[in-house]
């Protein structure tokens, strides 16, 4: 099952304060970005976070999922929990970087 766009709606109002925040939808699920660096991947209404040692203390008591199938095993964020989900989307974006433009096939 897809996301919904209500659903990411209120992921991105529940990180909003965190810089520029905009989605993108890839193969019916959604990348979240904030300052143009992917923060948050979105599948089936849940929220994933890579598992980054930076992460670990925060997100001790978080259940462990797949995104999709084949995927390693992602946090799963509880979007419900504005607070450690800024304080999470913060940390998230001051260590990813921009991703280097694709090189177009000609």
């Amino acid at each position: 099952m897809a996301c919904t766009p209500d659903f990411i709606e209120y992921v991105c109002e529940q990180i909003a304060g965190t810089g520029e925040i905009r989605s993108r939808k890839m193969f019916g699920e959604y990348m979240v970005y904030v300052n143009d660096k992917p923060v948050l991947l979105v599948c089936d209404n849940t929220v994933f976070v890579k598992q980054l040692d930076c992460l670990a203390a925060e997100m001790k008591n978080s259940a462990l999922g797949t995104p999709y199938p084949g995927a390693r095993p992602h946090y799963i964020l509880d979007i419900d929990d504005a607070t450690l989900s800024r304080k999470i989307v913060h940390t998230l974006e001051t260590i990813t970087p921009i991703p280097k433009p694709r090189k177009k096939k000609i």
